[in-house]
């Protein structure tokens, strides 16, 4: 049974989600900011479910022996360390979902704010004063609304934005001009958003392309009178710089939720007139809490039970049914993985995977991964489908994939291919009916094995006594053959063996194998199987 921490506060709805799907759950909210003890226990669990109290450090990651996800409740993972996350193998998902109408909807009361001061009028008139005059604000109607960052909470923003009759414009490099247009707004670049920009929010995650994004060059360039709001992210905002330009008038207003640091007690921005300042309360409502927490649990209770990974960051989402499917072949990726990984003992420079028939259609994402992995945990049995891309990546491998339409006697099938400085060394496979994968050619020579925990390949010139020196090898030694699987080029060339045995060769057979002189290589061969 999978054991899961929450170690942030979450609703006992969603504590109950872990404990209905049959998942042990701890619910320990105080350790979320006790990182000792938290890194005492940590090791007993192989999910943890958090919210942003929970700090998940390399130290942290370092004793969770177990861990296999962490599940945030809510958008933001600044709280975990992902890379390291990745290369210990632990998936990171988040929901990004659960909370996308509530932020969008604080950004929206965010500019109301700014644009009519209710604030600061609010707070005169509970004083006794009747400051009418003092309080002059502005229309949102015909005005232009810049977004930086029109994802699925600055969608929402940009809807709600036309609905109060507001021309929206956005720049967000990752999307193309016909996507931003969906969303009903016109693509532009960020020069062009900073002139024509009444009102500027920023919906964008804190990365290094993003950071600092509205600079002091960046807010000199803005419209005279602009109003910034930003719900997004502290550190997308060079507050010092911005705090100067409202004190110059140059900026009319500005409205934050967020700020470089947190829990912010000081801030250059504080007590500025026409500031409106919230604690990160872009989530917070009674809805969105219960409906992030609600997804976690079930996102995580989905990859500990049935391997489906939801709104995973570090690796690609597939679903419960995708799973279902898919799960063979993930199988056999990862078998033609392990078998070049058995096989190649230099570097290599690259992994070319090739995709035919149906299996073209499935999550190529997730079986080159699966491929990968199974490359990488030849030399490191603790690489995942997580980990390994990252691996491969920081090596220097280039990954590349071809997928085809159905081209052969098999429904579909997978060929993976690597280069190393020495030789291409290539594998296919194949799953049948019976939903079992198969090896079908090595080398370009085909075959027929089944795959099991032990094997024995070996090549050699087709001549007689391959079978005869093989059988009587392998059973004058006490090696039982469970299946034999032969394939050649052509007649009296190259031609190899697939051996599949019930237990382990030991090396002093492979050592009288290679002394009838007759084969040109030899290898035994381990797979997980189970």
């Amino acid at each position: 049974m999978p054991k899961v921490l929450v170690s942030d506060k979450l609703s006992e709805t969603a504590v109950q989600i872990f404990r209905d799907r049959g998942i042990e759950v701890d619910f320990r909210p105080e350790l979320g900011k006790d990182k000792d003890k938290l890194a005492e226990v940590i090791g007993e669990y192989d999910g943890l479910a958090i919210r942003s109290a929970t700090k998940v450090t390399p130290t942290i990651l370092e004793a969770a022996k177990n861990l296999k996800v962490i599940g945030r409740a809510g958008i933001g993972t600044d709280n975990v360390d992902k890379a390291a996350a990745s290369k210990k193998g632990v998936i990171v998902m988040n929901t990004p979902f659960g909370n996308m109408v509530t932020t969008a909807e604080h950004a929206i009361a965010m500019m109301f704010a700014v644009a009519r001061q209710i604030p600061e009028a609010s707070a005169s008139t509970h004083a006794g004063k009747w400051e009418k005059s003092k309080f002059m604000g502005v229309e949102l109607t015909n005005k232009t609304l810049g977004i930086i960052g029109i994802g699925n909470i600055g969608g929402v923003v940009a809807d709600r934005a036309r609905g109060l009759k507001m021309k929206v414009i956005a720049y967000d490099p990752t999307l193309s001009e016909e996507k931003i247009a969906q969303k009903g707004a016109e693509k532009v670049d960020l020069d062009t958003l900073l002139a024509r920009s009444d009102f500027i929010t920023l919906h964008t995650p804190l990365i290094d392309a993003t950071r600092n994004i509205l600079s002091r060059e960046n807010l000199g360039k803005t419209k005279k009178g602009v109003r910034i709001v930003n719900c997004a992210r502290g550190g997308l905002v060079d507050e010092a710089a911005l705090a100067e330009l409202l004190q110059s008038g140059h900026v009319a207003g500005a409205a934050l939720d967020v700020f470089a640091e947190e829990p912010a007690t000081e801030n250059p921005l504080f007590g500025l007139p026409n500031v409106v300042c919230t604690p990160h309360l872009g989530a917070a409502t009674s809805e969105a809490q219960e409906n992030v927490a609600l997804q976690v649990a079930e996102q995580m209770s989905d990859y500990l039970l049935t391997g489906a990974v939801t709104n995973a960051l570090n690796m690609p989402s597939v679903t419960a049914e995708e799973a279902k499917v898919m799960g063979p072949w993930i199988k056999l990726a990862d078998h033609l993985g392990n078998f070049i990984g058995q096989m190649t003992d230099e570097p290599i420079k690259a992994i070319n995977l090739l995709y035919d028939g149906v299996v073209s259609q499935m999550n190529l994402e997730a079986l080159t991964s699966a491929s990968v992995a199974g490359i990488m945990k030849a030399v490191n049995p603790e690489v995942n489908m997580v980990s390994a891309p990252l691996i491969a990546k920081e090596r220097g491998i280039k990954i590349s994939t071809t997928k085809q339409d159905k081209s052969g006697a098999f429904e579909g099938y997978i060929k993976l291919t690597v280069v190393t400085a020495e030789r291409e060394r290539s594998i296919g496979g194949t799953v049948f009916s019976d939903g079992k994968p198969r090896f079908i050619q090595i080398k370009g020579i085909n075959i027929d094995a089944e795959i099991g925990q032990h094997m024995l390949y070996t090549t050699n010139r087709d001549e007689p006594g391959i079978i005869g020196a093989l059988g009587q090898t392998m059973g004058g030694n006490g090696v039982n053959i469970a299946n034999f699987t032969l394939g050649r080029s052509k007649a009296g060339a190259e031609a190899i063996a697939l051996l599949y045995v019930d237990a382990p060769v030991p090396e002093d057979v492979i050592a009288k194998l290679h002394q009838t002189g007759l084969f040109q290589q030899i290898r035994a061969l381990e797979f997980d199987v189970g």
